[in-house]
């Protein structure tokens, strides 16, 4: 879901890249020590996640795993998704240095908005865990084609058509994310439950 160099008008790009870079000021005075390892890890899957593609439509689609990314990290997200980004755009020219800005938005901010939903729901039983990571990786998915699409359509009216078949390619996407994203939050909370936010309750 990223979006190309050159496809942008000067006011989304410069828009883009001052919240993302707030948006890692935060992060980055918000994130652990201990959690900078985890973080690498995470920016590393959505890196790799997002590099292999599946022919649909007219198009090619891809695990994003931003929900999930962002309920583990918050705001830390930030700094580990644009690192990542930052990568596929110098080594695969995926997006592009001048969009840089805006992609890490459109991921990220999802992922946060998982964060602030979910991690209350983390701790209560198995049933609501399940339920927060598969909306992690549902509505992570679709507020990223939200997002992706309000750029374009900001940008050029006439990308209108093209952001709903973005969005449309992505709702089997927004599925299957939600399916990875439970599993792996039962997994982590089964080998690894300090990694979830917020604790067991006391």
């Amino acid at each position: 879901m990223h979006i190309s160099e050159g496809v942008l008008s000067g006011p989304v790009l410069g828009a883009g890249a001052a919240l993302a870079a707030a948006g890692t000021a935060v992060g980055l005075k918000t994130l652990d020590y201990e959690k900078i390892a985890g973080a690498a890890l995470l920016a590393a899957g959505f890196f790799v996640a997002s590099l292999i593609h599946v022919p649909l439509g007219p198009g090619n689609v891809h695990l994003i795993l931003n929900g999930i990314v962002g309920l583990l990290l918050g705001w830390g997200a930030f700094p580990a998704l644009l690192v990542a980004l930052l990568l596929q755009a110098v080594l695969f020219q995926y997006g592009g240095l001048t969009a840089l800005g805006v992609n890490v938005l459109i991921m990220a901010v999802p992922g946060l908005v998982c964060y602030y939903l979910f991690r209350s729901m983390l701790w209560k039983s198995a049933r609501l865990r399940i339920a927060a990571g598969f909306g992690c990786g549902f509505l992570g998915v679709l507020l990223a084609g939200l997002i992706a699409a309000a750029a374009l359509v900001i940008s050029e009216e006439s990308f209108l058509e093209v952001a709903g078949l973005i969005l449309a390619a992505h709702v089997p996407v927004m599925f299957i994310e939600g399916i990875v994203s439970a599993s792996g939050v039962a997994f982590i909370h089964k080998v690894q439950p300090s990694l979830l936010p917020g604790g067991p309750p006391r």
